[in-house]
């Protein structure tokens, strides 16, 4: 009776709420929705509470809450891909700040975070089980400016300023500036509603002519526009390419889940996330606010992952408006600058944009890497790593290195490898690729829609002398997906999927990447070329349906090769539906046609 008394009374507590997550409120801080106050210095008193509690929620009002950079958590980040190399501050200013703590829920009720000058909207740093949901931000004035041509002539453009885009004309040139920034350069992507496409561009006729506001917020510029194809109804988006920020920032964490969360806009980069482990976005969209009239979202990548490890998960998520690619997943190779001995070596971060943060620790397993064939050397475990500058770290191995080694090769870090999964998302209105993708784990992108694409809607790259991110995938399974005319900006390299590891020498029986299988998948094209491997062994394009468009572009080449593989093995393509009258045909290069068994087309060698 005792035993089933104590159930009882357990079952009771439970249920009254005694053992349920603890709330904090923000309107107890005097957080008032709607106010157009600062409501920083709030959000870090409300953080502070909630560090010293267990398992605990703090709840966010329904309605618009703005953030200024002033009272906001300050902290020097060195973030992948967004740190450009220079003297600059590297400080950030955050509205969200959660660093080692645990167990911390952040929940909004159709709430409106709105950001103000630069600041990173949320960041979590050496923190675990943190998830936030039911949250929207966006920027009181996007760092994107955007102009909408509504009269085209030779010697004259006209064309309406999105109210979000603050400007200044002095003595007859036309200036874009925000909340403590102003633009110094004019990278440029063009976006033409009419056919849905993004495409690059160049402001310099705008720059060079003299504009007038007629009206407001309606613009004329006097100039030369003879050699340009604008045309009325086409939108110009326009950025300074300069990378001092992110959008959001998760470093050194585990077991983060971001649930039902819309970017509406993002400064510098997306979501990134360095060296974490398990990141799940469930239902996060980053696209432009409904009825804001912008159409860009996000500065540079929407979800960016760097040297992560255990599970990434992407589902029912959306990505509309991105200057660069939706998702990128990859690791990164630093080059061997120095031998010391034969257990030390000093290794380099290569790229501009990325340093200044571990990219190894004790305990991890590493790879040597040539980096013109980008195969394996040899193997090692850490017992011991540093950073010693900025750009440098100091390695030691628990053996001795492998003798083939020798300046100038590469080592990865593949302890820190995620297993992907990419379902139920949709990618669109985006100028580059849309899934960029190397880790040697699992990974799986299923039930997708691309819709017209830039370029590659799938990229599987790995390179040691360009952008230096690695690494080679093993398991690789692209499933009942639609990719629709894609590829339209990178004519005549225009494949939907590239696997294009970037060696720059080619061995025998050395593949790069392996076990890739592309099935079920449909696919809509405008032009010939639909798939391009390289170094690839174990790949399959089965079972898939592939559907010739007619009312988008028109084909721009003259009968290319759909398929084209360059020193691949075990290459399989059957039981393809493909609905138009010709016949796919196939270039292989460096390679037997022995190692293609198929059912379609012609095969030609080169």
């Amino acid at each position: 009776m005792k035993k089933i008394f104590n159930l009882i009374l357990f079952l009771l507590l439970f249920s009254s709420g005694i053992f349920a997550q603890q709330k904090v409120l923000l309107t107890d801080f005097g957080v008032k929705p709607d106010c157009l106050e600062d409501a920083a210095t709030a959000i870090r008193k409300a953080i502070d509470l909630c560090k010293t509690l267990n398992n605990v929620s703090l709840v966010l009002p329904e309605g618009r809450i703005d953030v200024w950079p002033k009272n906001a958590e300050h902290r020097e980040f060195y973030i992948s891909n967004c740190t450009e190399d220079d003297t600059l501050s590297k400080d950030k200013n955050i509205a969200f700040l959660m660093e080692n703590v645990k167990n911390i829920t952040i929940e909004g009720s159709n709430t409106l975070i709105v950001l103000h000058g630069k600041m990173i909207a949320f960041a979590f740093i050496n923190c675990e089980n943190i998830q936030l949901k039911n949250i929207s931000f966006d920027y009181e004035r996007p760092t994107m400016s955007e102009l909408c041509i509504t009269d085209v002539s030779e010697n004259a453009i006209e064309a309406d300023i999105h109210p979000d885009s603050r400007f200044s004309i002095v003595n007859g040139k036309i200036s874009f500036y925000g909340e403590g920034w102003k633009l110094n350069a004019w990278h440029t992507i063009l976006y033409s509603p009419k056919q849905e496409v993004m495409k690059y561009s160049s402001f310099r006729p705008f720059i060079d002519s003299r504009a007038t506001e007629t009206s407001p917020l309606h613009l004329k510029f006097e100039g030369k526009f003879s050699t340009n194809d604008y045309q009325a109804g086409d939108v110009l988006t326009i950025r300074d390419p300069y990378r001092d920020n992110c959008g959001a920032f998760i470093n050194l964490s585990m077991n983060i889940r971001l649930e039902n969360i819309n970017m509406y806009y993002m400064h510098g980069l997306g979501i990134v996330s360095q060296f974490s482990e398990n990141i799940s976005l469930l239902k996060v969209n980053v696209a432009p606010r409904k009825n804001s009239g912008r159409y860009i979202a996000t500065f540079a990548d929407c979800f960016h992952f760097s040297g992560c490890k255990g599970r990434i998960l992407i589902d029912s998520c959306v990505c509309i408006g991105s200057h660069d690619d939706p998702v990128n997943v990859h690791g990164t190779h630093l080059q061997i600058m120095e031998i010391k001995n034969d257990k030390k070596i000093i290794v380099r971060f290569m790229h501009h944009q990325t340093y200044g943060f571990p990219a190894f620790f004790v305990g991890d397993s590493i790879a040597f890497i040539n980096s013109q064939t980008l195969m394996p050397l040899g193997y090692a475990k850490l017992k011991f790593a540093a950073l010693i500058n900025k750009r440098e770290m100091e390695v030691e191995t628990d053996g001795n290195l492998p003798d083939n080694i020798k300046t100038g090769y590469c080592i990865e870090n593949i302890s820190w490898a995620p297993e992907v999964c990419i379902k139920n998302s949709r990618f669109e209105r985006g100028n580059t690729r849309g899934l960029l993708l190397t880790s040697r784990r699992k990974i799986l992108i299923e039930n997708n829609s691309f819709y017209r694409m830039g370029m590659h809607a799938i990229l599987i790259a790995d390179d040691a002398s360009s952008w230096y991110e690695s690494g080679a995938v093993q398991d690789v399974l692209i499933r009942n997906n639609k990719f629709m005319e894609c590829g339209y900006n990178s004519a005549p390299d225009n494949y939907i999927i590239a696997i294009a590891p970037e060696n720059h020498e080619l061995q025998p029986k050395s593949m790069v990447h392996q076990n890739i299988r592309i099935e079920g998948n449909t696919f809509y094209i405008y032009d010939y070329p639909l798939i391009s491997v390289r170094s690839t062994s174990n790949i399959t394009f089965n079972d898939n349906t592939v559907i010739w468009i007619t009312t988008f572009l028109k084909a721009k080449q003259n009968e290319a090769a759909s398929f084209k593989f360059t020193a691949c093995e075990n290459v399989k393509l059957l039981r393809n539906k493909f609905k138009f009258s010709f016949k796919p045909s196939i270039l292989i290069e460096k390679m037997k046609k022995k190692e293609l068994k198929t059912d379609i087309g012609k095969i030609e060698k080169m």
